[in-house]
């Protein structure tokens, strides 16, 4: 027989790639990690593991095993759900991890909603980066996450969530005054090719939103500046350091001195917006309010907009 507790070892393992990670996000040690899934390899009778580089990686055997493991969590999280529901009364905290310009945008209006309408709901937050949520949401550090899609993030078919599409927003083009391109009302990415670029760091989804739409314009773009802080890249693009791309929603309310903000034209640079709970957590009483919080605001937003 399987012991379930031991696959949640092994989901753990996936994901973070290294028994040392795994046991960081666990809270447990690395020996205990090693120690249960010998024990799971003992009880499947396959090797689960094998080494690659300074990590590890799932065998043939261990990704089916995976497989499984996400569907016995998820039928887990729906029990839970469940069972809350029965003892009836959507009363308890919720915890969300969510980026700085996501929680101005939908999260804080939401909170306020879920105030008049669910009381006896709590929304704690947790400031985190669009790529940085969905890690501590799986970790179970977080019970609902508000992230951006990305490069190298989970599909829409990730047997190990739920996802909600909430909105979408453009990238305007953040030029020194001085540029010549300001005097035109739209730019063309194309057009910026040969201009220094000021971007998030790699891993940040904005550094690969930009990243992609310029590839898709044509080139790679010359990145000479990083600051994952809006307001520092808009400040350097000031002082004529280079251009940026910048979500529209993280302009509003910012001081633009000796800058101009244009719309761009041709391969849109687009951040898509959602929110996630593990699969099967979707339907449990103190998350399904939220959700639908969350879902009329950005509703709200893109009306606006």
């Amino acid at each position: 027989m399987i012991d379930p507790r031991r696959l949640r070892i092994l989901r753990a393992v996936a994901d973070h790639r290294t028994v040392t990670a795994a046991a960081a996000a666990l809270y447990l040690t690395p020996s205990a990690v090693s120690q249960q899934l010998a024990a799971l390899e003992q009880e499947t009778g396959h090797a689960l593991l094998s080494r690659s580089g300074r990590g590890v990686r799932l065998t043939a055997a261990g990704e089916i095993l995976l497989a499984h493991a996400h569907e016995v969590q998820a039928q887990l999280e729906r029990a839970e759900a469940e069972l809350a529901a029965y003892a009836g009364g959507a009363a308890g905290e919720v915890t969300v991890a969510a980026f700085a310009t996501g929680i101005a945008e939908v999260l804080a209006p939401a909170i306020a909603r879920l105030a008049h309408e669910c009381p006896g709901i709590r929304v704690r937050v947790r400031d985190a980066e669009g790529d940085q949520s969905l890690p501590l949401l799986l970790d179970g550090e977080a019970d609902l996450a508000l992230a951006v899609e990305y490069r190298g993030g989970p599909a829409p078919d990730d047997g190990r969530l739920s996802l909600v599409p909430l909105y979408a927003e453009p990238f305007d083009a953040v030029l020194p005054a001085s540029h010549p391109l300001s005097i035109h009302p739209a730019v063309a990415l194309a057009e910026l090719a040969d201009s220094d670029w000021i971007s998030p760091y790699p891993g940040n989804p904005c550094h690969d939103v930009m990243v992609t739409a310029c590839e898709q314009a044509g080139f790679q773009p010359r990145l000479a500046h990083s600051s994952d802080d809006f307001r520092a890249v808009v400040a350097l693009a000031g002082a004529g350091a280079g251009v940026a791309l910048v979500p529209r929603s993280a302009l509003r309310g910012m001081e633009l001195k000796d800058t101009v903000v244009r719309p761009v034209t041709g391969p849109a640079a687009t951040r898509r917006v959602f929110a996630a709970t593990r699969r099967g957590a979707e339907a449990h009483p103190l998350l399904r309010p939220v959700l639908d919080a969350l879902r009329r605001e950005a509703g709200n937003l893109s009306t606006s907009r």
